[in-house]
């Protein structure tokens, strides 16, 4: 048997590579995927034939300057693509998304709704299921407040583009929804002053009469029943939200009363449920999946009986099925690991064998990397944080350099999912360890609430009792703790190098957030933001007090600053005016901008270019291979 290849010994180039498929999706007879390929060093979207090799692939490239968000088929010959892009309108940028649609057999692209005058114009809620080219999309047709902002149901050809008006707007409505007939039965409205939400509704009648039936005050906290799948035959709709213990839960609810008719489903003590499995025509609950990383429950009982099947085929690794075809005969099953990309499979029925479609990541395969396991510690006032900790492969777990790496958000979590920044930090011979400290989602609405008020705060101390466990537990040498971040966890970076200055080596920071009070200023004109705002502020008392570009002068350790200049979710110039501030105050401080990156760093050459930067800025401050004077850290 030959020894591992040392994981150290992998180039950074096989760790940015982007995955060889994402988004994978099968036609509705099973026999072709569509997705998203990285070719090239970029996306690209294909439509490929599964079995037959004579069936030319299609290949079309994302126009200049989008992204796309999602793929989905419409029938065999026809599939829909949801883009969004940054552009400039009336004098900002703005995020607005469009759809294309692609005949698989020609791989003409079809425009649909381009001509739509507003920002939105990609909100698909009804897909037909009879074989024609037929969908429902809700779209604005005016970036202004007038008769025209608010979004038109329409039915739309995706083969020609043509479209219909269904619903119109109406004042303050944003959101519509429909039942697999094709038939709007709801609406969400929003008055930004009020900040109250308005479910309105109608019964399956088709009477053009909608009612109010529920309302909702976000300043409260409240929340509306939105209903995922309408019960055919009733007034009755499937819905989640929280049971009595603040974990959520799928239920039977009538729309009529708002009363619920029976619990459907509960997650396992300790998860709630994130997302449910709906059938392709959008009539039957097919399954749920529940925060973590694990497959779904499967309330059918074949698909359920499947994915015990493939449980037991591949040991310890993980097996979730990603895509089903209309009659849920053929299947795309992902089976990966915390320390792998792992491999696409394709499963059928009616042989029970699973034949391998893509290798997510050919240059590092199957095999495993560095070891990843869930750790759980209790933070100084005693509630109980869970952290991923990654560790270098063939290491002792013994007084190692370690980095924190805390999430973005701060409404998010991370989990035993395979995660190319840790394994590539990790390789190069760190411990990493994520924790989800309070205010992170899928622990309940408690523990997300724990976090209002303390963000810089116990949010902050949270992170730094992880690496007070790490210490203690022997795996972390206090004198050689780096923290790195994105987004959120950008901001946590730089914050935790201004709160502790004496705690860490040095910090990169991601597309961080420097200055928190522009940050909720910049909702100032949106549809929704003053709700945002109020969500903002209910996670500091005093954003300057907690804003690190406000506390420049408490900073020791280096800073490293990593921004790409086409951000559509954080703005470049806050990295930029944190830079200026850290140098104009002597401060060791470095900016990389990235001309073409963007918030998920998408393009090979910018996660090429990021890894690099970790990678030097981590072994010139923090050298894995060799401990350095004595650094305190608090208890």
């Amino acid at each position: 048997m030959s020894a591992p290849v040392p994981v150290s010994t992998i180039p950074v180039e096989a760790f940015a590579r982007i995955p060889f498929v994402d988004q994978a999706t099968l036609s509705p007879d099973g026999a072709s995927f569509a997705g998203l390929l990285g070719v090239e060093g970029q996306q690209v979207i294909a439509i490929h034939h599964l079995f037959d090799k004579a069936v030319k692939p299609v290949a079309t490239r994302l126009p200049e300057g989008t992204e796309a968000t999602w793929i989905r088929w419409v029938n065999e010959d026809n599939v829909i693509v949801g883009l969004r892009a940054l552009m400039p309108v009336a004098g900002d940028r703005w995020i607005i998304t469009r759809m294309i649609g692609i005949n698989t057999k020609s791989g003409k692209i079809t425009k649909i709704l381009w001509d739509r005058g507003g920002q939105n114009a990609s909100d698909v809620l009804w897909i037909a299921r009879d074989g024609s080219p037929n969908i429902l999309v809700s779209a604005n047709n005016s970036i202004y407040l007038d008769e025209n902002f608010w979004p038109d149901v329409l039915r739309v050809d995706v083969s020609t583009g043509k479209s219909s008006k269904v619903v119109a707007g109406r004042e303050n409505v944003s959101e519509w929804y429909a039942d697999a007939a094709g038939m709007v039965r709801a609406g969400i409205s929003y008055d930004n002053n009020s900040r109250k939400f308005r479910l309105l509704y109608r019964g399956q009648t088709g009477s053009s009469l909608f009612r109010t039936i529920d309302v909702a005050d976000s300043r409260r906290q409240e929340s509306l029943v939105s209903p995922f799948l309408f019960l055919p035959g009733s007034d009755h709709a499937l819905a989640i939200h929280d049971d009595d213990k603040g974990m959520s839960a799928i239920y039977e609810v009538d729309l009529t009363t708002q009363a619920d008719i029976r619990t459907v489903h509960v997650a396992p003590s300790g998860s709630e449920v994130s997302w449910p499995v709906v059938s392709d025509d959008g009539q039957t609950l097919l399954g749920a999946h529940h925060t973590g990383n694990g497959p779904p429950q499967w309330f059918d009982a074949d698909l359920a009986s499947i994915q015990e099947s493939i449980d037991k085929s591949v040991g310890s690794r993980r097996a979730r099925i990603v895509s089903l075809n209309a009659d849920r005969s053929r299947m795309l099953v992902r089976i990966d690991r915390a320390d792998s990309p792992g491999a696409l499979y394709f499963f059928s029925v009616f042989n029970q064998k699973m034949q391998q479609v893509a290798v997510m990541n050919p240059d590092l395969g199957t095999r495993p990397l560095s070891p990843v396991r869930l750790v759980r510690y209790a933070a100084r006032d005693g509630k109980e944080i869970e952290a991923v900790l990654t560790v270098p492969r063939g290491v002792a777990e013994k007084d190692l350099p370690i980095v924190m790496m805390p999430h973005g958000g701060p409404w998010a979590r991370d989990t035993l999912d395979y995660d190319y920044w840790a394994q590539f930090v990790a390789s190069r011979g760190y411990a990493v360890m994520q924790p989800n400290f309070r205010g992170s989602t899928g622990y309940g609405t408690e523990f997300l609430r724990a976090g209002q008020g303390q963000m810089g705060l116990a949010m902050q101390d949270d992170i730094s009792d992880g690496l007070a466990w790490a210490v203690k537990q022997g795996i972390a040498d206090p004198r050689r703790a780096c923290i790195v971040g994105a987004s959120y966890g950008g901001y946590a970076a730089m914050w935790g190098i201004a709160k502790d200055p004496d705690q860490y080596r040095c910090a990169i920071s991601i597309a961080g957030v420097a200055n928190l009070r522009r940050e909720v200023n910049d909702f100032g004109d949106y549809l929704f933001g003053r709700k945002y705002e109020d969500d903002w502020k209910r996670m500091t008392p005093d954003f300057a007090a907690v804003s690190p570009i406000n506390a420049v002068a408490r900073i020791k350790a280096p800073l490293l600053l990593i921004h790409g200049k086409k951000d559509i979710t954080v703005d470049f110039n806050q990295s930029q005016a944190m830079f200026n501030k850290a140098r104009g105050a002597g401060k060791v401080v470095e900016l990389i901008p990235l001309p073409e990156a963007d918030h998920s760093f998408s393009r090979e050459a910018d996660r090429i270019a990021l890894l690099r930067a970790i990678e030097d800025f981590l072994r010139r401050h923090n050298p894995p291979d060799a401990p350095t004077a004595a650094v305190p850290i608090k208890p």
